[in-house]
């Protein structure tokens, strides 16, 4: 063959590439790219949750994920990936494509979390993108029997005088009743030490016990001894009563209206993920959240079911990581090594 015959194939071979391109950017455009909102969900779903199995964020994840499969027909699965201030889980959200497959369940924690962490392996603002607010809900201040308080400012009293020689309890360093316990202190000026534990049910019989003295701890474990009387309850850290509780006053009735701490669950997924998408997960979302079967499926762990855009949450999840900040500069708290 001439160098002019060869010339001329490759240029036909180079138009033919040319073609197959512009075709299949034509298809992409007709059909939409595997990520599309109008073929999401298209495989399972992943919720990551970064604490453990019965826990409330886990307890809320569980009451959407049912939600979504049942109104839907979405496949969607719950893997718990607990520790290193939910961290883990966030990691392992940011790891996976931005597609949607992978949401991230987060809560108060996550948010104290870079306060804690200098070199956690991700950045709220930069690797999440908020998908939306799912629940609120708050912690009751509750007290050993023996302690002669009937209110917040009673207990502050016998606390101030006896520094250091009471306890308070929480589930775990970093976990909502360790950093309301420690908003507390700094609030009141009380000195008292912080008694982790690993399992929940342990710090609980601790407190029963009278080993610990006080906890802010959520309502569903506690309701019940409460009436019992094996607990006393003094506030609830809401700017209202609750319905389980109505006959325990809030923080703010008893003056201490910088107490006030909003425990909540949302939903995130990893930056990047289209925007159709995200407004599918909100749109789905906020729809079981008008379930009254969700509604009171949360109201029995004492969560109210929250909603709204994902600007909203956005704007929660920054003054959340300002306040907690703060909160931990100014009350000196340190992961333990």
């Amino acid at each position: 063959m001439s160098a002019f015959g060869k010339m001329r194939g490759l240029s036909a071979l180079l138009l033919l590439h040319l073609f197959e391109g512009f075709l299949a950017v034509a298809l992409l455009t007709i059909l939409g790219s595997p990520v599309s909102a109008q073929s999401y969900p298209s495989q399972v779903i992943r919720i990551v949750v970064p604490t453990a199995p019965s826990s409330p964020p886990d307890i809320v994840s569980r009451v959407i994920a049912n939600e979504l499969q049942n109104a839907n027909g979405w496949r969607v699965l719950i893997e718990n990936k607990p520790g290193a201030v939910m961290t883990i889980a966030g990691a392992d959200v940011v790891k996976q494509p931005a597609d949607g497959y992978s949401i991230l369940a987060m809560s108060v924690p996550i948010a104290a979390a870079p306060a804690f962490l200098p070199n956690i392996p991700f950045s709220i603002d930069r690797d999440l993108t908020p998908v939306a607010k799912i629940s609120t809900s708050y912690n009751v201040l509750v007290v050993h029997p023996s302690i002669a308080a009937n209110n917040v400012a009673e207990l502050v009293t016998i606390l101030k005088s006896n520094p250091d020689k009471f306890n308070f309890s929480s589930g775990g360093f970093g976990t909502p009743a360790h950093l309301i316990g420690e908003m507390f202190k700094l609030q009141t000026s009380v000195q008292t030490t912080h008694v982790p534990y690993q399992q929940f049910p342990r710090a609980i019989a601790d407190l029963l016990s009278g080993t610990n003295h006080y906890m802010f701890v959520t309502t569903l474990p506690v309701v019940e001894l409460i009436h019992a009387g094996k607990l006393r309850a003094l506030a609830v850290t809401g700017p209202k009563r609750l319905e389980s509780m109505k006959n325990v006053p809030t923080i703010v009735e008893q003056g201490f209206p910088n107490l006030v701490v909003e425990d909540w669950v949302g939903f995130a997924v990893k930056s990047g993920t289209p925007r159709e998408i995200v407004a599918v997960l909100n749109s789905a979302i906020n729809k079981a959240l008008a379930n009254p079967d969700v509604r009171n499926a949360l109201a029995k762990i004492g969560a109210e079911a929250a909603g709204g855009t994902p600007e909203e949450y956005g704007t929660l999840l920054k003054n959340q990581v300002a306040h907690w900040a703060k909160v931990v500069k100014d009350s000196g708290m340190k992961l333990p090594q």
